[in-house]
């Protein structure tokens, strides 16, 4: 579970730079780099959706600093 978890927190890392990015110069890295529309970039935006999911439900049975 741990390369789960930390495959999905890579992948949030990633979305969250790409929103920040997009938000602040207009730049979209995924459809920049993988092309617009296209079936990788769609796959990519589903696996970070599918890991905010993943964050949101696992997160507080495995953060240390939730159990504390």
């Amino acid at each position: 579970m741990k390369s789960l978890h930390m495959v999905a927190f890579i992948l949030l890392i990633v979305g969250g730079l790409n929103w920040g990015l997009s938000a602040a110069f207009g730049w979209n890295v995924v459809d920049m780099l993988l092309g617009a529309g296209s079936a990788v970039s769609r796959v990519v935006y589903i696996l970070v959706g599918l890991s905010a999911v993943y964050e949101l439900v696992s997160h507080k049975g495995m953060c240390k600093a939730c159990k504390a």
